[in-house]
């Protein structure tokens, strides 16, 4: 009977639980990416996943957590920028910072479910919210912790505000002739702003 209803219920066996997990996240990341947050909801989720929408909450909770979740996933390349950081020697930190960000939007299979995450975050406050708290904690924290500098955060947050302003005009307004700038152009004329901004006076 216990089995049954866990059946019915949709609850994979132990051994499948990771597989199911990761294609829940898997369609969560493509519903959000097509529909944006507002438009997406976990029946959507769970109908693209093929199970039931308990099962949903039972591994990921509000409509909330899935979309953290899922950013997290696609956000991941860009949370790697202080590591890619770790050996710039200080004066380098704002050109490799600039090229590693850039290096990621141009790309066509981290660009586009990028896109769709930040449109959700410029349109809805709890994606800004939720995209507010994974910058922090998992960017922005690590970058100004390799800044010696009673302001380090404040720096960090300015050298960010540069980079993604400046791609949100590009990649989400398209805004000419940024938005076709050839991006080593783009690269030589921020890097020395981002520098300013981390290590400037």
């Amino acid at each position: 009977m216990t089995g049954a209803t866990a059946r019915r219920r949709g609850r994979p066996r132990r051994e499948e639980a990771a597989d199911t997990r990761d294609h829940i996240l898997t369609a969560a990341r493509e519903e959000f990416s097509e529909h944006g947050y507002e438009k997406t909801s976990v029946r959507g989720i769970a109908k693209a996943a093929g199970v039931d929408s308990a099962l949903v909450h039972h591994y990921f909770g509000t409509k909330e957590q899935v979309f953290e979740a899922a950013v997290a996933v696609i956000f991941a390349p860009a949370l790697n920028t202080p590591d890619a950081l770790a050996d710039a020697p200080p004066d380098d930190v704002g050109e490799r910072l600039t090229r590693f960000f850039f290096g990621v939007w141009e790309n066509p299979a981290t660009r586009t479910p990028l896109l769709a995450i930040v449109r959700s975050a410029l349109s809805n406050d709890t994606a800004a919210a939720v995209f507010r708290r994974l910058l922090a904690s998992q960017l922005l924290r690590r970058i100004a912790g390799r800044l010696d500098l009673p302001d380090a955060e404040l720096r960090a947050e300015l050298a960010a505000a540069q980079l993604v302003g400046c791609a949100i005009l590009r990649y989400v307004i398209r805004l000419e002739p940024l938005a076709s700038a050839d991006a080593e152009q783009i690269i030589a004329r921020l890097a020395p702003v981002v520098q300013g901004h981390l290590t400037g006076p």
